[in-house]
């Protein structure tokens, strides 16, 4: 949520020791949007949980280094799972970002941008193939799996290059890990 936000607190839920460790500040049953039309409100309890973050103020976009919205350090946390503890909210959120890591790659990486299928086990097999390729490429190569070594083995599977273009892009590929090894 964001630091504007409006809403009502309705109950103030008590901090237990592994909250605190996770750095979890407050723990709240909350009713949103109280400065809209009662329409535009949810009709459900909203749990808010307040972590307490590292601030991030965004360098602009050409000034380098992440960007992104400015934080203040207190990460709001809205969900409907009401009977979960709060430091497993604040740990779901964390591990969040290595999902999203997953997704990128098994997007971008492995060509799974759109589905091949829409049915369940059509979804199933093509994630299965995606994840034993990424696997071949990483016992193939001796590396994690990248955009071109994915490419050129893609390449010489359609006939495209030959064996010994395949062989010397993963030789190159080989040296230039050894070289920054370094």
């Amino acid at each position: 949520m964001r630091d504007n936000s409006v809403y009502e607190v309705l109950e103030e839920k008590p901090l237990t020791d592994a909250d605190r460790v996770a750095n979890v500040l407050s723990d709240q049953i909350v009713s949103l949007g109280q400065g809209s039309k009662k329409s535009g409100r949810p009709d459900h309890s909203i749990r808010l949980v307040i972590v307490k973050i590292k601030p991030h103020v965004s360098p602009g976009k050409y000034q380098g280094g992440s960007s992104g919205v400015d934080s203040d350090g207190f990460l709001r946390l809205a969900t409907d799972l009401l009977d979960v503890p709060a430091e497993i909210i604040a740990l779901l959120y964390h591990y969040r970002w290595t999902i999203e890591i997953f997704l990128r790659t098994f997007k971008h990486l492995l060509g799974c941008r759109h589905l091949l299928s829409h049915n369940h086990n059509g979804i199933k097999i093509q994630a299965y193939c995606a994840i034993i390729a990424c696997l071949l490429i990483s016992l193939w190569t001796g590396h994690k799996p990248t955009k071109r070594a994915s490419e050129m083995i893609c390449y010489y599977l359609m006939g495209w290059a030959d064996e010994a273009t395949l062989t010397a892009h993963i030789t190159k590929l080989r040296q230039h890990d050894a070289a920054t090894k370094r």
